[in-house]
């Protein structure tokens, strides 16, 4: 079962977390097991051999650096150049893990038809990660020609924010209108042929934002509003608007995104029985809408500053989108041919509709 993940932040956790990805991930935890910086030390979830015994030999993979004001809550920088010069050293670490054998960087179909091929040859030892290179939230970009220049170096996805105000549009708990720096990102990306990802978007960005942008879409790691409450997910006209645009859906494993009401620091998975059942409740919402699963997968997120402290219960690894979803989503009537859709081939299908060829 081959597994395409729509969203890791794979870079983050290497250059910001520290995590030498190429080791087991007991070795990782154990190394953070006195550590207290962050909430999910010796948690982790995501590394290179968890992403080969679970078979996720495809995955979307981000730069991401926020730039804030003075006396900002949220982490970042506190100017562009700064924030651009830090995604260029993630960069720099995705270069180096291609140059170790451990990735691949894909930015065209025949790159992928070929990524495909080298995972179906069991007899090879071993094979890299394939990564499609995404940018979570554009800050970074100090104009828009520095787009280009990420295009140039691979760029195939991009979000216009994150949390907060961004530079070019309001993220997930602001609200606001596009700005006009903001459509003219978008015009960018439109003309570059680049996948446009709504996550994180406001409100009122998120309709601008498709209705300046006539490429394609996806929201690479988002939930249904309708089951768990709150601006960060996707109500259902939002569903309806991408899948009119015929983009594409991931679904998200953080335990606060599944369930409603779920309290930092307090909430756990068995408390609040967050399940595999539970995410696939999400599933079903869109497929209901959608009277198909066709524009469904998995963007897991799992590395994206949480661990197993905030997952559904059983998955404390990235093996175990291969170990617990198949048999939980045949259970729920769901066929062989929409779990594995929803696990690699929906994702796979797009990029193919919508990479270079």
């Amino acid at each position: 079962m081959f597994i395409f993940d729509a969203h890791l932040d794979l870079a983050m956790n290497a250059m910001e977390w520290n995590r030498d990805l190429t080791l087991p991930l007991q070795t990782i935890r154990r190394r953070e097991a006195k550590m207290t910086d962050k909430p999910d030390r010796g948690k982790g979830t995501v590394c290179f051999p968890e992403m080969h015994k679970g078979d996720v030999g495809l995955c979307t993979a981000t730069l991401i650096a926020r730039h804030i004001k003075p006396k900002s809550f949220l982490p970042g920088w506190f100017s562009q150049e700064q924030a651009w010069g830090h995604i260029q050293g993630q960069l720099a670490w995705y270069k180096a893990m291609e140059k170790k054998g451990a990735l691949r960087q894909i930015t065209s179909v025949n790159q992928l038809n070929d990524h495909l091929e080298l995972w179906k040859d069991i007899e090879t030892e071993y094979r890299p990660v394939g990564y499609v290179l995404s940018l979570e939230g554009a800050d970074s970009i100090v104009d828009i020609d520095y787009l280009e220049i990420l295009y140039n170096q691979g760029l195939r996805a991009i979000g216009l924010s994150h949390y907060g105000k961004g530079v070019y549009a309001f993220g997930t708990d602001s609200d606001g209108r596009l700005p006009k720096i903001g459509k003219e990102l978008i015009k960018k990306v439109t003309e570059l042929g680049i996948i446009l990802d709504l996550t994180h978007l406001s409100d009122k960005c998120f309709y601008d934002a498709l209705g300046q942008h006539d490429g394609a879409v996806w929201a690479s790691h988002h939930m249904v509003r309708r089951i768990t409450p709150h601006n960060r997910q996707l109500s259902d006209d939002m569903i309806e608007s991408i899948l009119e645009r015929e983009g594409m859906i991931g679904m998200a494993l953080d335990a606060w995104m599944i369930v409603p009401n779920w309290i930092r620091g307090y909430s756990t998975p068995k408390r609040k029985k967050v399940t595999v059942d539970r995410v696939i409740d999400h599933m079903l919402h869109i497929a209901n809408i959608a009277g198909s699963t066709k524009n469904i997968m998995i963007g897991s997120d799992l590395d994206g500053a949480f661990g197993f402290e905030q997952t559904p219960i059983g998955v404390r690894s990235i093996a175990d989108i291969k170990r617990k979803f198949p048999e939980a989503m045949a259970k729920r009537g769901l066929k062989e041919d929409e779990i594995k859709g929803i696990l690699s081939q929906n994702g796979i299908d797009f990029l193919r509709k919508h990479l270079d060829q």
